[in-house]
């Protein structure tokens, strides 16, 4: 089976190729869009990731080209039209999971630079400045952190934090024992967000969920709270949250996600003038980090990714199903 791999990194192709498998693979690094869509003809399947345009056209576009399956090397498909690959008759595998403790390791570590001021403190060290005026941080024990999802990732986030000390509450329409094996507490979000003093987000992009934090849920907040977003950007109003910032009712932001990451994450833009405004202004903030999506980023995740990928594909080109396939509600 030979299959288009578009946003393709050399880590991608490094850990695919290790995945093995009977498949012909097409290493493409620009992005999927109605443009590039035409890159996959001669191929039976595509693998797409967050970033790639998985919209009706596209995937039009992509059947006419023969492509039968869409491979997603990743657990979100808030890029893809799951009705119009209904109708068309696409083959839709995603990887639900791979390395929850990954993204969950991420959005503590974010946690912890916020608030012990680590990427501030590095740059005065190399300076020869040794003062600490400025970085004064808190203990994250005893500390109550509000995490919205419990799903894997929540959940192996709240492992982490219950090891720190942390009082731990939640928001979740299904909630999980295991949290609650933790002594943590589900609540309402307008009942979990003033108590919090830690917001970490770990749910999925929907219609329902786009800007759920917002100005009306920002105000809710505690004063100087921390915010930490490691699952999809949209999930957050960043207008809102720039405010938020210069009123000081956001007290530290950490961000591995962004609204309009499309056009930034997962390129080398270090020569370029970026014309996205909004994303310009959070770079001055002081107690505002961002990553450029790497949650996800380390060797077992991207094994898992690879090897689920694989298992999806052949399944497909076997006429079985893997388990991992995506159907329209």
């Amino acid at each position: 089976m030979k299959v288009a791999v578009f946003s393709s990194k050399p880590y991608d192709k490094a850990s695919l190729e290790a995945a093995k498998g009977a498949i012909d693979w097409h290493f493409l690094e620009p992005r999927l869009d109605a443009l590039t869509a035409s890159l996959a003809a001669g191929c039976q399947a595509v693998c797409a990731f967050v970033n790639d345009d998985l919209s009706a056209p596209v995937l039009e576009k992509l059947k006419e080209a023969g492509v039968t399956m869409v491979a997603l090397r990743c657990a979100g498909y808030n890029n893809l039209d799951l009705n119009a690959a209904d109708r068309l008759g696409l083959r839709v595998a995603r990887v639900p999971a791979y390395s929850p403790e990954a993204v969950a390791e991420h959005a503590v570590a974010l946690m912890l630079m916020l608030n012990r001021r680590l990427h501030r403190a590095y740059n005065r060290v190399r300076e020869n400045n040794f003062s600490l005026e400025g970085l004064l941080g808190f203990n994250l024990h005893g500390k109550t952190a509000a995490l919205i999802g419990t799903g894997a990732i929540g959940l192996a986030t709240a492992r982490i934090l219950a090891g720190f000390g942390c009082r731990l509450l939640a928001v979740d329409p299904r909630p999980n024992p295991a949290f609650e094996a933790l002594g943590g507490r589900y609540l309402p979000l307008e009942q979990a967000l003033p108590q919090a003093d830690i917001v970490s987000l770990h749910l999925p992009l929907t219609p329902d969920s786009r800007h759920l934090i917002d100005a009306d849920s920002l105000a809710l907040m505690k004063q100087g709270v921390m915010l930490i977003n490691t699952s999809r950007g949209a999930l957050l109003d960043t207008q809102a949250a720039i405010a938020a910032l210069k009123s000081g009712q956001l007290g530290y932001l950490g961000l591995d996600v962004y609204e309009q990451e499309g056009d930034l994450f997962f390129e080398d833009l270090s020569n370029a003038i970026i014309p996205d405004d909004v994303f310009q202004r959070l770079l001055t903030f002081p107690n505002v980090v961002i990553t450029g999506h790497q949650g996800y980023f380390t060797q077992e995740a991207l094994s898992a990714i690879a090897r689920t990928t694989v298992d999806n594909l052949d399944a497909f080109g076997q006429g079985r199903r893997s388990g991992n396939e995506l159907t329209k509600a």
